[in-house]
């Protein structure tokens, strides 16, 4: 039975899969960067965006992953969840940005998710303890009329 989150070729339009590409190249470097580093781009980057829906980070993690082996490859998720969260940002929203850990059996992941759900993750990445995460700046409230 295929794998229902595998890239289907063909699908993803040129001007996203050039953006998608852009945004693989730019998340490696940053994928190599310390954690306090990544913390500080991903909350500068997110500023002004609007939070992502689902369909929009759905869609901009399939363009990365179709578009760059680096990202597609099982243990690259640093970089994909960054290319994927830096595509997002290039189309105005933002998903939530997340880095965890889990202990049976150990291991560290990063993803990005939608109200709280990992999005395009498979069931066997699932049960980390977030560490880090990035999500959408709140919208401001106008303190005008407030409390009147």
């Amino acid at each position: 039975m295929p794998d229902s989150d595998a890239p289907v070729p063909g699908t993803t339009p040129l001007r996203h899969r050039v953006l998608a590409t852009l945004c693989a190249a730019a998340a490696r470097p940053l994928a190599r960067a310390r954690p306090h580093r990544i913390r500080a781009v991903l909350q500068l980057l997110r500023r002004g965006a609007t939070p992502a829906t689902a369909a929009q980070t759905a869609a901009a993690r399939q363009a990365v992953v179709a578009t760059s082996a680096r990202c597609a490859a099982a243990r690259s998720c640093l970089q994909r969840s960054l290319a994927t969260a830096l595509l997002c940002r290039a189309q105005g929203v933002w998903p939530t940005w997340c880095t965890g850990v889990r202990s049976e059996p150990f291991g560290a992941h990063a993803w990005v998710a939608v109200d709280g759900e990992p999005i395009g993750e498979p069931l066997h990445e699932t049960g980390y303890t977030p560490v880090i995460t990035i999500p959408p700046v709140p919208p401001l409230v106008s303190q005008r009329g407030a409390g009147r």
